[in-house]
């Protein structure tokens, strides 16, 4: 019984200091809902984009907790072009010109409890 406990709480622990990469899925769909929240709230008539993901963390607390530094641009592709999710249905590239891009960096955690199919930007500072 007590080696069954100590189990289950060195896993636990390693969930909440669980460091990931950019590839995994939840951590694309997570990066997905952020762009979108990220457009909705600017002013500017263009879609920005995740240019690099500079840091990931994913944190277990009633559902996952996630973490992301990134550094983000200006595409080519214009809000009135997009759909109603802010999604292009072709590619959207960044700017290549350096002050057309303006990039910069942006910190923010999002909170999933997909068995609620609950998604929410929890802290988003650029």
């Amino acid at each position: 019984r007590l080696i069954l406990v100590f189990t289950v709480k060195l896993t636990f622990f390693k969930k909440i200091n669980a460091l990931g990469p950019a590839n995994e899925t939840d951590v694309q769909e997570v990066l997905s809902f952020f762009t979108i929240q990220h457009n909705i709230g600017t002013n500017d008539i263009y879609l920005h984009q995740v240019r690099e993901v500079v840091h990931v963390q994913a944190q277990v607390v009633e559902g996952t907790n996630y973490i992301l530094t990134v550094n983000m641009a200006r595409s080519t592709c214009k809000k009135d072009d997009a759909n109603k999710d802010g999604a292009k249905d072709e590619e959207c590239v960044i700017q290549t010109e350096p002050t057309l891009a303006h990039s910069y960096q942006c910190k923010f955690s999002v909170w999933r409890r997909p068995w609620l199919n609950d998604t929410r930007l929890v802290e988003h500072k650029c």
